[in-house]
């Protein structure tokens, strides 16, 4: 199938922005109609850190009495990970959103091919993909917010921030599996990114132990475990959830904003490659 792209005139930098998120919430429709009689599928997402805060934060939290997050002050262990399973939660979702659902609709649905024969271009369908996985993602973060502050694990109004935060987070992690899809060519293809980055992402990321444990083997496995934009979501929410503000956490901002750039940016290279001919 030959797609010819349609070239706007430069009229100025703001309306070719407008003009895009106008393409893109298009894109965001079509998502929003196909899923309206399967909400269930949308809602499920929520259960999932729920379930992990129940069997994990409070089943191994009843042999763990409290984590130190700071010289003198502990909190209980489902407070600790609370935050984490969050961070988990945006990155799960995240994924599967942008690489098994964008995936199907890249390669067998040919959604992107029909949408290429109108004035939607690769930037248009880039963005939209990336506003639908940010608008699930906040779903869920809100609704989390909500429980663990009913559940007396907050202790801090700076939890307010998680909210925007997970936003952040989701929307680095959305652009980056807009990334990995894009050089996919089959199902087998899913495991390089799901064994290979993010289950250890999942299981070292900070989520469950703090990173004191790992100093005991060796302080490098500490340095490329702070690489990992999981642990800088982490990181982030759990000093917003603690009220512990540290400089570092501005550090945390800009690394995912720089993430989210980036992966945004090969995304639509490799897509224009994929789908322009």
């Amino acid at each position: 199938m030959t797609v010819v792209t349609r070239r706007l005139p430069a009229s100025g930098a703001l309306p070719e922005v407008l003009g895009t998120l106008r393409r893109a919430m298009r894109v965001f429709q079509r998502n929003l109609m196909v899923y309206r009689h399967s909400w269930i599928v949308i809602v499920s997402g929520f259960f999932e850190p729920l379930f992990y805060l129940l069997g994990i934060g409070y089943g191994l939290g009843f042999f763990v009495e409290s984590v130190e997050v700071a010289p003198g002050f502990a909190i209980p262990y489902a407070a600790f990970v609370a935050p984490g399973l969050l961070a988990m939660s945006c990155m799960n979702g995240a994924i599967a959103e942008t690489i098994f659902n964008v995936f199907f609709r890249l390669n067998y649905e040919r959604i992107y091919e029909g949408m290429m024969a109108t004035p939607i271009g690769i930037r248009d369908i880039a963005v939209g993909e990336l506003i639908w996985s940010l608008f699930r993602g906040t779903m869920y973060a809100a609704a989390f917010v909500g429980v663990i502050f009913l559940l007396g694990l907050v202790f801090s109004p700076w939890v307010v921030l998680v909210v925007p935060a997970a936003v952040l987070l989701g929307a680095a992690f959305s652009a980056a599996g807009l990334a990995a899809t894009s050089f996919m060519r089959t199902v087998q293809d899913f495991d390089l990114p799901m064994g290979l980055v993010v289950m250890p992402m999942f299981l070292f990321g900070g989520v469950f132990f703090p990173l004191s444990v790992y100093e005991t083997v060796s302080p490098a496995i500490r340095w490329v475990i702070e690489a990992l934009p999981l642990y800088r979501g982490v990181h982030l929410f759990r000093g917003l959830s603690t009220g512990i503000i540290e400089p570092s956490m501005l550090f945390d901002v800009l690394y995912l904003v720089t993430f989210t750039i980036i992966g945004l940016w090969i995304a639509m290279a490799q897509m224009e490659r994929r789908l322009v001919k």
